[in-house]
């Protein structure tokens, strides 16, 4: 699936997800984005789009400028140049609460989980704006409070379901394998309901059996509900199974894109990674 598809495929052969991609709906354009550590050009003129409805991979060697570009994309670097434009609305340089507002979220290659709350708590405490944070309002509107409380907890139990990990619900944060902790990361991003997500390596140091869990979940996340997801990984059996469009990037900038198919034949890809076309090709 393409970004740029001007087509209309037959709507009785495609999952929801492929339908609104179809209509050429670009939820993020990133456009000629630049970013420079001293003398070091981290990110190099970068240029995409994301399409609503997708799961896009972003692949690259080391040091291609993946994370700092999304590290860019979620607010917390501020691009030296270039433009970055989310559902229509010029977004470059707001801050990570800004963009969560927005729908647009991201998860971390090592999980940032309140590790002392337990899994409920951890998830209880995404939504925004809970009537309860206001001391006013937790004494003298109880009842409204308790309500909401009531609602955002059924919503966790709804999360904890379609994750399978109601298991661990009161289990402490903390306590949580690799994998569990990726889940969890899922989770937090369904209690906002979030249009985006930028997932940062979600396959890194989890095991097979989570790893399928997870691919499972991200691929329910965006065909049962629409979720948009941009996703940095090293595993290309990840990255085959879930993603199309998949994006290369290279010295700061994007090299080609295309599907597993054509990234895998692609002669420069082989290079970037390898440093040696013919050796790639040997093999």
């Amino acid at each position: 699936m393409h970004a740029g598809w001007t087509c209309r495929p037959d709507s009785d052969t495609l999952p929801a997800h492929r339908l609104v991609a179809s209509r050429e709906t670009r939820l993020i354009r990133i456009e000629d984005v630049s970013l420079s550590f001293g003398g070091i050009r981290a990110v190099d003129g970068c240029s995409f789009e994301v399409a609503e409805g997708s799961i896009t991979g972003l692949i690259g060697p080391n040091g291609a400028g993946k994370s700092t570009l999304f590290n860019i994309v979620a607010g917390v670097l501020k691009p030296d140049s270039g433009r970055i434009v989310f559902d229509g609305e010029t977004i470059t340089g707001l801050p990570p609460h800004a963009l969560f507002h927005r729908g647009l979220v991201r998860t971390f290659q090592i999980p940032h989980e309140f590790y002392r709350m337990t899994v409920r708590e951890n998830l209880m405490i995404v939504p925004p704006e809970q009537t309860g944070e206001n001391l006013f309002s937790s004494w003298f509107r109880w009842g409204q409070v308790r309500r909401q409380d009531a609602e955002i907890a059924d919503k966790v139990d709804e999360v904890l379901a379609f994750l399978n990990i109601a298991h661990v619900a009161d289990e402490l944060a903390g306590n949580l394998s690799g994998g569990q902790k990726k889940l969890l990361d899922l989770g937090r991003t369904m209690m906002t309901d979030a249009r985006m997500v930028l997932l940062d390596e979600p396959g890194a140091g989890v095991n097979r059996t989570l790893l399928g869990a997870i691919t499972t979940a991200i691929r329910r996340l965006n065909e049962e509900r629409g979720y948009t997801f941009c996703l940095i990984e090293h595993d290309m059996d990840v990255i085959a199974e879930l993603c199309d469009p998949i994006i290369v990037m290279a010295q700061g900038s994007v090299l080609t894109r295309g599907t597993m198919a054509d990234i895998r034949a692609n002669p420069a890809v082989r290079e970037a990674y390898l440093g040696h076309p013919e050796t790639a090709e040997a093999e």
